[in-house]
């Protein structure tokens, strides 16, 4: 095969175009040196396809016009397509980088007929590239709900067998074709991972067809065999007359189900760099800066070695300005708020004053780059009376901020929640409110608004602490009063979904005394004062529709006998199910059946909770949904409030999966217990790890702890993540590092 590159020369011609006004692609070089074909290009020279049949290819734009590429949707937030469509240079190079793509790429899905509406356009946010074969898995930024994924073929095409293959591409009469096109192949040869074709009845795979599906049909089952990579183009529009070829090269997939599978379900990381590799943000919010005590910082570490940086409000790309007693970084949650592959760190300071009004609190959002936090998009400041948050103005103890909530919603849109627990309401000091923000929906609810149960009144501290999952919202109010007993405490669980009164559609209110509740409300409970909540698939179901609730009741009284302990703390958990029934799973306390320790007066026991979902894509097991429950006023020894951490299953009997961790012991926390240290007080949950917080020592400046999930439930020998002032490139600084992770 001859090719031909940019400037006319010949070598082998490529499937992608470039043009200068329209979409356009380069083709995917295999053996050969491959490049752009010299005019722009575009569709499978073929038939206009019609109906849903092939709504599942899709058409990239890469870089609002630079380039054009065809995909094929093999998972709702999945597309497979050509690696050289996203490589710098195809004739040299196919080596595409993980992460997110070096240019603004979308994607339209389910619109065969580009001058419709029909469909979705989503914006690509992370290539998975292979290092094998011209091949990349292209993440989508939210799941597409208008076309149906393809199933990739199990077994290899044969020779002789007819295929079909669809592009957005040039065509025989059309530099850019404003609909899909098919064309009918015949596979020539196949080797171990690309396929030789020749078109059929004229058919031709054109420039902006590369990454475009090559498909197999059996009766009523059509599979994806392969995706376009290169082809001579003979007959396309802008070719050499003289070229009649009607042959390409395709790269096959039928042997990747397994790593499709694979990167299609692994859990999403924290990515403040877009390289795909785990970063992670700690807070120190009791740091001095520039001399002023307790004004606060952060400190985000990038993975794969590459440094670390500090965060405060001194700043130029922080908002506000460093105060003593802010304690910037001691509230933080992630996601990707703008939706461009990077993760977004948002900062909740609760304590901040905004002007002259003293602890009005505000909320950063710190937004992810190439380069790191804070080098791309201007940070953008939610504050009382300005912006999204107009309709109410700051002031003094709104302490706005104090709990966050962030996430995506099962249709992949961006939330955030901002909790107000401090905020005065008809009278009411300290009734609290939650902002709730996503896309261009604005809004506040409180324990007074429409559908919402509860009575409003004084130190309901609604909003105190916040979780959230793709299906369901959860608030806590643990001031409020339940019958006569003050500070009993509430959760409010609510779906993303807006009611027809314009708040978060309520689901269930519970206490301790609802309907299925163990135990009973009491004065001092604090019933949710911590909330953790994951998504859960349950055993039938397609997709995870349901949630898990961890509620911690820090200063519940057990009794143990006649003897009574104050303050020695029990967790609830609960499932929300998709139709909105709430039921208990377990009541958790050191006194179940199983559960190690004794309960003591002033445990805290779930003070923090941190739930994990390991495989949120799969059937929620006892082994993939775990739980760690913080009880920092644990007496270890003789060390006074040493703290400790108990992890268990979601699912079962607590006692069936009850494990213990204390500094030094096998589940491999580094130190030894000592009085204060407050294990357990700062917790943070990933899909990979258990990040525990250990700001109060033994290290002078404190630090944190990633203990692999399977050490963190009973195994032994995985490696531990610790981040310390003074270790491994983080500067010697600070006084609190580990107050919040994430």
């Amino acid at each position: 095969m001859n090719t031909h590159s940019v400037g006319g020369t010949a070598s082998a011609v490529s499937a992608i175009s470039t043009r200068p006004v329209r979409l356009a692609l380069v083709a995917a070089l295999l053996a050969a040196p491959l490049a752009l074909a010299a005019p722009p290009a575009h569709a499978v020279s073929g038939t206009a396809a019609t109906g849903t049949a092939y709504a599942a290819t899709a058409r990239l734009d890469i870089g609002d016009g630079t380039r054009a590429c065809s995909g094929t949707l093999v998972h709702a937030e999945w597309l497979l397509t050509a690696a050289s469509c996203f490589a710098d240079d195809p004739a040299t190079s196919l080596a595409v980088p993980a992460g997110a793509p070096r240019l603004k790429t979308t994607a339209t899905i389910g619109r065969t007929d580009l001058t419709t509406t029909a469909g979705q356009v989503i914006r690509v946010v992370e290539l998975v590239p292979r290092t094998d074969r011209d091949l990349v898995l292209a993440r989508l930024s939210r799941p597409v709900t208008t076309a149906t994924p393809v199933t990739l073929a199990s077994t290899a095409p044969t020779v002789g067998e007819q295929l079909t293959v669809a592009g957005y591409g040039r065509t025989k009469g059309e530099w850019a074709p404003l609909k899909l096109h098919t064309g009918a192949f015949s596979l020539d040869a196949t080797n171990a991972t690309t396929a030789t074709v020749t078109g059929q009845g004229g058919a031709a795979i054109c420039a902006g067809d590369a990454g475009g599906p090559v498909l197999r049909t059996s009766g009523v089952q059509t599979r994806l065999a392969a995706v376009n990579s290169r082809s001579w183009q003979g007959g396309c529009f802008g070719a050499d007359a003289a070229e009649t070829r009607t042959g390409g090269v395709a790269t096959r997939v039928d042997d990747l189900g397994d790593w499709v599978a694979a990167k299609t379900a692994d859990t999403r990381v924290t990515d403040f760099n877009c390289d795909a590799v785990e970063d992670t943000a700690v807070g120190d919010p009791k740091a001095s800066v520039s001399g002023l005590s307790q004004a606060g910082l952060l400190k985000v570490v990038y993975g794969a070695g590459k440094g670390s940086e500090a965060f405060h409000q001194d700043l130029s790309y922080v908002p506000g300005g460093a105060e003593a007693g802010d304690e910037f970084g001691g509230v933080l949650a992630t996601v990707d708020h703008d939706e461009d592959g990077c993760t977004d760190l948002v900062v909740g300071t609760p304590l901040e004053d905004v002007n002259s009004i003293v602890d009005a609190g505000w909320v950063t959002v710190l937004y992810g780059s190439p380069d790191g936090l804070g080098h791309g998009k201007a940070a953008l400041t939610l504050q009382q009376g300005t912006g999204a948050l107009a309709e109410r103005a700051s002031e003094a103890d709104d302490r706005m901020g104090t709990a966050l909530a962030a996430g995506q919603t099962a249709t992949g849109e961006p939330y955030l929640a901002i909790g107000a627990p401090g905020k005065n309401l008809k009278g009411y000091v300290d009734a609290g409110l939650v902002y709730y923000l996503r896309g261009s929906t604005s809004l506040s609810f409180h324990l007074d608004s429409p559908g919402i149960v509860g009575t409003i009144s004084a130190g309901d501290e609604f909003g105190a602490a916040l979780a959230g999952s793709p299906n369901h919202l959860a608030v806590g109010a643990p001031g409020e009063t339940v019958g006569t007993a003050a500070d009993a405490g509430m959760a409010v669980v609510l779906r993303h979904e807006l009611s027809a009164d314009g708040v978060p559609t309520p689901v269930a209110s519970v206490n301790q005394d609802s309907d299925g509740i163990g135990d009973a409300s009491e004065g001092g409970d604090r019933f949710g004062a911590a909330l953790s909540m994951v998504p859960y698939r349950p055993a039938g179901a397609t997709a995870a529709t349901d949630s898990v609730l961890a509620v911690g009741t820090p200063g519940e009284t057990l009794w143990v006998g006649t003897t009574s302990y104050a303050q020695a703390g029990q967790v609830t958990t609960l499932r929300v199910s998709a139709a909105g029934a709430v039921s208990e799973l377990a009541t958790v306390h050191q006194g179940v059946e199983g559960v190690n320790g004794a309960s003591a007066a002033g445990d805290g026991f779930g003070t923090q909770v941190a739930a994990a979902n390991l495989a949120p894509r799969a059937t929620g097991t006892a082994a993939t949904m775990v739980l760690a429950v913080g009880v920092p006023g644990k007496d270890v020894g003789t060390a006074t409030d040493a703290g400790v951490v108990q992890t268990f299953s979601l699912l079962g009997a607590p006692g069936d999966s009850d494990h213990w961790i204390e500094a030094g012991n096998a589940r491999g926390l580094p130190g030894t217990p000592g009085a204060s240290q407050r294990v357990g007080k700062y917790l943070h949950a990933t899909g990979t790890h258990l990040w525990i917080g250990m700001p109060h020592g033994p290290a002078e400046r404190g630090a944190v702890h990633g203990l692999p999930w399977a050490d963190a439930m009973g195994a032994t020998g995985g490696t531990v993540i610790t981040h310390q002032p003074g270790l491994n490139g983080l500067p010697l600084t600070g006084k609190a590092f580990g107050m919040a992770i994430r």
